[in-house]
């Protein structure tokens, strides 16, 4: 089974959250946050940093990161594992603009295109929307069809790690051998 740790930033702006249609890879033709895979050597915040500037122009100190919740997603028919560790930022510089990647947009909370989206998003954004920390485990066939959903409120980053932990020794991970080993 492959294994992959990434990143997902979620720009606020008051009541508006900054969203991209992403134009390649993996999530094509959805909208979503901005972020991808931690590269060796990087932090968490160092690698949400790196990818919100290549995807959509905008700067943003890690300091000004907060992490916000992990997401497991099983991609059964692919035997993918993605390990996605999101992050909100309410201060930033810059202009969003469009890249090879994704086209940023806009959209207040009322109004976020939840039917152009990963299925899971219309769960846990509400959670992000309510300054609610959370941890989720979803199975999916495919890229549109989630099967199951395990979605839960947490506490505390500990809370989120263990659960993060239990889910990688489900599928036999060495769990710091897994992080060090799959990235790229």
């Amino acid at each position: 089974m492959r294994f992959t740790r990434c990143t997902l930033v979620q720009i606020m702006k008051g009541d508006e959250i900054l969203l991209g249609m992403k134009k390649r890879g993996l999530g094509v033709g959805k909208w979503n946050g901005f972020g991808g895979k931690l590269l060796r050597g990087e932090t968490l915040q160092q690698c949400s940093a790196r990818e919100l500037e290549e995807e959509c122009g905008l700067h943003v100190n890690v300091d000004h990161l907060t992490q916000i919740g992990i997401l497991m997603f099983n991609f059964i028919e692919e035997d993918f594992l993605l390990e996605v560790n999101v992050f909100k930022a309410e201060q930033f510089t810059g202009t969003p603009m469009e890249s090879e990647e994704m086209a940023p947009k806009w959209f207040s909370k009322e109004n976020v295109p939840y039917d152009k989206m990963w299925a899971d998003d219309i769960f846990w954004y509400p959670m992000m929307f309510r300054n609610e920390m959370f941890y989720g485990f979803m199975e999916f066939k495919g890229h549109d069809n989630m099967v199951s959903k395990n979605l839960q409120q947490v506490e505390s980053l500990i809370a989120m790690e263990s659960l993060k932990q239990s889910a990688l020794k489900q599928f036999s991970f060495n769990c710091a051998q897994a992080t060090a080993d799959t990235m790229t």
